[in-house]
């Protein structure tokens, strides 16, 4: 006979957390709507059958998940909010933190993500979405003189606009809170750059191309300039072992 495999010591589960588990697991299943309230601290007292500080500790970890928004004293109850991608940004940003994902697979994903949403958007996006996009480059090309912080808002708008354009939700939350992530990384970097301006006429300039590939309706080429464009804007910025995988993206 083998060894007998080794169990870990199982840690209790403290009341607070079952409270937020049959929270979330209503909000999950459709039986607490966005908008609605939840008892007030002293019916949910009773209800779980514990203590204030519990029922306290359990809402401000649904608070800190983007769950529901908590007033002391308010006698409605707490609200069950509408989802943000605040929560998902939070959760991707501590990955990056405790070294579980790196700088490349981030802008790895990006290029998987925005080049679906270029290819989604030559195919879908309507004349009113075009139009937000021509808008969106002529703030890019007015905010080159006034600072990066400007240009980079109007660069945000410009792929907010695609990823709207197509039609998925998940593309569109996936792609900001990758984005904001990657930014957030690395914009001092590029706020201190000596070619800050040079950067932002390059990458007007490929938002110029990935425009007239979405109105023109060439999918494929919009897609392949999202992954050009990332690389070549991004690649500076990771380590040379992680170049690899963003280089596997790009047509030979």
């Amino acid at each position: 006979m083998g060894v007998p495999p080794r169990f870990e010591p199982v840690r209790p589960v403290r009341a607070y957390e079952r409270i937020v588990e049959q929270i979330e697991d209503r909000v999950y299943r459709g039986l607490l709507a966005p908008g609605e309230r939840l008892p007030s601290e002293r019916e949910m007292m009773a209800q779980f059958a514990v203590s204030r500080s519990t029922v306290r500790e359990a809402l401000r970890v649904l608070e800190s998940g983007g769950l529901v928004q908590s007033r002391p004293g308010d006698p409605r109850g707490p609200e069950i909010m509408p989802f943000s991608p605040a929560a998902l940004r939070k959760s991707v940003t501590r990955m990056v933190q405790v070294d579980e994902v790196g700088l490349g697979e981030l802008v790895q994903f990006r290029m998987l993500l925005e080049s679906s949403a270029n290819l989604l958007a030559a195919r879908m996006a309507s004349a009113e979405e075009l139009d937000a996009m021509d808008e969106a480059l002529a703030a890019m090309t007015a905010a080159i003189d006034r600072g990066y912080e400007e240009f980079s808002r109007a660069d945000v708008a410009f792929h907010d606009t695609v990823a709207r354009a197509s039609r998925n939700t998940l593309i569109e939350v996936c792609s900001d809170v990758v984005r904001g992530v990657v930014l957030g990384l690395i914009s001092h970097k590029i706020a201190h750059s000596p070619d800050q301006r040079e950067l932002m006429e390059q990458s007007m300039r490929h938002h110029a191309e990935v425009l007239d590939a979405v109105r023109s309706r060439d999918g494929a080429r919009a897609s392949r300039l999202a992954r050009e464009t990332l690389y070549a804007y991004y690649a500076g910025y990771v380590s040379e072992a992680e170049r690899p995988m963003l280089r596997a993206l790009l047509e030979e």
